[in-house]
């Protein structure tokens, strides 16, 4: 009773935090460092190059997370970039999703990455092509009283070196939950590479990870409430981590949700997932449906089941093409026609590519 247990549900909680919440924390540190130092530039080449709009906007979601296509959302709601950027930029981004990829399988993000760049970079074209271009809120102000587009403004804290993180600042959960993944990551790091078996010390620094993920994930309010202009454009390495841990909580959260529901399923039931309708033509619709859903928690669900064998690479690849990451929820906001268009148009290449990778495999 006990061993099963352990199989059931201490194991898929501590390899949520072990395998996936450590090595996106490995991750989350030096590229939000990168955006406090650069993130800037990164609005200036949107601006500064409009005729390659689509290509430059598909380029700027490289980095894990959805701040790439934040910046975009941003620049193309001001209108200084085309619509057609900001479906690359949509089409291309991975959202969180691609920290528990990453962690897992770097070299098929890799892959999945420079897919979806030219997949979103082609969308884009196509779109401003056709001429398919919402009516923004700029472009309904009254002609006289209508300026041009700003220039983004000279930003004072790309003068300066970033400031430092300050432990007082941090806060007790965040700082808990930083101290908790250095400690995992001492261990995590040599099972990752199979210089260690997983053992009882595993499991319990696991399962005392996840727990504070969790509890950082309900003080955060079970989202990631942040997600905005700030976000693309952190002040202080204490904003950075004090982000990065509620990305890594919300992430760690829903991975445990999606490891321990698929192993309560095979353990209890003995299904192995291919009675599911995520195989064939069926599973590539499903997964581009399933993208149309804002946020990324069911799209971290999405990637958990994969990794865990419950569905194939087809009908992760659509849903991946077809969902906006939390991108789309500061469009909503700002521009909800173009949104709501958008959620019916990145669903379309969705469809092409899945079914073209399912031909193909």
């Amino acid at each position: 009773m006990t061993e099963s247990l352990v199989e059931i549900l201490l194991r898929p909680l501590a390899d949520a935090f072990m395998q996936v919440g450590v090595l996106v924390a490995l991750l989350v540190a030096p590229f939000g460092w990168a955006r406090l130092r650069w993130g800037h530039r990164l609005d200036d080449a949107l601006v500064r190059h409009r005729q390659l709009g689509p290509l430059v906007a598909a380029l700027l979601t490289v980095p894990p997370g959805c701040g790439g296509a934040i910046i975009v959302m941003a620049v193309y709601a001001r209108g200084a970039v085309s619509y057609g950027a900001a479906i690359a930029a949509l089409v291309a981004t991975m959202g969180d999703a691609s920290w528990v990829l990453l962690a897992a399988d770097p070299v098929l993000t890799l892959q999945l990455k420079v897919l979806l760049i030219v997949v979103g970079a082609l969308s884009g074209y196509v779109v401003d092509a056709l001429g398919i271009a919402p009516r923004r809120r700029v472009d309904l102000l009254p002609a006289a009283g209508r300026s041009p587009a700003p220039s983004p403004p000279v930003r004072v804290a790309a003068m300066r070196l970033p400031a430092p993180a300050r432990l007082h600042d941090l806060g007790v959960l965040p700082a808990l939950l930083w101290l908790s993944l250095g400690t995992g990551a001492t261990i995590s790091v040599p099972v990752t590479f199979q210089l260690l078996r997983p053992d009882t010390l595993y499991l319990a620094l696991g399962v005392a990870g996840t727990a504070v993920a969790a509890v950082a994930f309900i003080r955060g309010g079970c989202q990631l409430a942040d997600d905005d202009d700030e976000t693309a454009h952190p002040t202080s390495m204490t904003q950075v981590l004090r982000h990065g841990g509620r990305e890594i909580a919300f992430v760690t959260v829903w991975v445990a949700a999606a490891y321990v529901a698929w192993s309560l399923i095979t353990h209890l039931t003995g299904f192995d997932g291919s009675q599911m309708p995520l195989f064939g033509v069926v599973g590539v619709v499903v997964g581009a449906l399933v993208g149309l859903i804002p946020g990324c928690a069911v799209q971290i669900v999405f990637v958990g089941l994969f990794l865990a064998g419950g569905m194939p690479l087809p009908t992760l690849v659509a849903n991946m093409v077809s969902q906006d990451g939390d991108a789309l929820l500061p469009l909503l906001a700002l521009e909800h026609r173009s949104a709501l268009l958008a959620t019916v148009l990145t669903t379309v290449p969705a469809l092409l590519v899945g079914s073209a990778m399912l031909i193909l495999t």
